[in-house]
């Protein structure tokens, strides 16, 4: 069974790829674990009690297991009370292949379609620091999520939430003249790259901790930094590296949302909106792509808790 299909009373027996696991304490003082199970249809919370074992170092993210649960339910989200749980052996023939939500491109086509937009730059210093950014960051990039939980959060997801705003802020810069289209590409290729640094993520696209850096500091300060240091090496105009340095530090538009400053410049705006664009068409798309026509889903969290409707003239489409 996939994860979209369980039901709330159901009991349930399937394999998933563990995705987090934390050991916690109950109310009565005992431990149990605290686990994410996800498949390629999406993922769910699950407890199990009464753990058994070395309850540190068993059943750790990465792995797959044979599951029997419950399918339970608490505030208006699904989660599954574990029965049994064992590792996968050779006998089940299953592979990690059937567990692994990907973005739905290729990611050599993505990485190459942003190059297509650094090559549409006229400004040399635009150009030389995204590239050289872009270049250093490749080989994480093939599969690294845009997030550990919520929009994108795919094996190759920060690639894709790249190239959709890409294409978004390529196309609003023929409307709105008065943003300069390279520091808007390179904001929007830049904007979440220190990502790679602030989590610490698997070949699976499966993050397992912040890093101590990210934790302390954040991909946007983290940024920032590495904009700075990568300009003075590469000896770039100065107001190029502090006009991306404030894109970057604005585009969460809001203190509490780890933007000191909201932007002073019209790049820096079409950067936030065009960012909140595609997180929450994403989010949207995800939960409505599995639902029948003419059907409510569950509160989404992430969506302030709005039961989206799917109409009959619906379109879901992922490319």
């Amino acid at each position: 069974m996939l994860i979209k299909d369980f039901k709330v009373g159901e009991e349930v027996t399937t394999f998933f790829l563990i995705k987090a696991k934390n050991v916690k304490t109950s109310s009565a003082n005992k431990p149990y674990i605290d686990f994410t199970f996800q498949d390629v249809t999406g993922d769910i919370n699950a407890k199990l009690w009464d753990v058994k074992g070395d309850i540190e170092h068993i059943y750790n993210p990465g792995e797959l297991v044979k599951v029997m649960g419950t399918v339970t339910q608490w505030q208006s989200t699904l989660q599954l009370k574990i029965i049994k749980i064992r590792n996968v052996e050779p006998e089940d023939k299953v592979d990690y292949g059937q567990f692994i939500p990907v973005a739905p491109i290729d990611p050599e086509t993505m990485f190459n379609e942003i190059l297509f937009y650094i090559n549409k730059m006229t400004h040399k210093d635009f150009k030389k620091l995204t590239l050289a950014l872009l270049e250093e960051s490749k080989s994480r990039l093939m599969y690294y999520p845009a997030a550990k939980s919520n929009h994108h959060a795919i094996k190759s997801g920060l690639l894709y939430h790249i190239i959709r705003m890409l294409r978004t802020g390529d196309a609003l810069c023929d409307i709105y003249h008065n943003c300069n289209r390279d520091l808007v590409l390179a904001g929007i290729i830049l904007h979440d790259i220190e990502k790679l640094n602030e989590m610490d993520a698997n070949e699976l696209g499966i993050v397992g901790e912040y890093t101590k850096e990210g934790q302390l500091l954040g991909h946007i300060i983290m940024g920032i930094k590495k904009i700075e240091k990568t300009a003075e090496a590469l000896k770039i105009d100065p107001e190029v590296s502090l006009l991306l340095q404030h894109m970057i530090l604005a585009h969460h538009y809001e203190p509490e949302f780890g933007s000191p400053k909201k932007p002073l410049i019209p790049e820096g705006e079409l950067l936030h909106y065009i960012d909140m664009i595609d997180a929450r068409m994403y989010d949207m798309n995800k939960a409505l792509k599995d639902l029948e026509a003419e059907q409510f889903t569950d509160p989404i969290f992430v969506l302030d808790r709005r039961r989206l409707y799917r109409s009959k003239f619906a379109v879901t489409d992922e490319n």
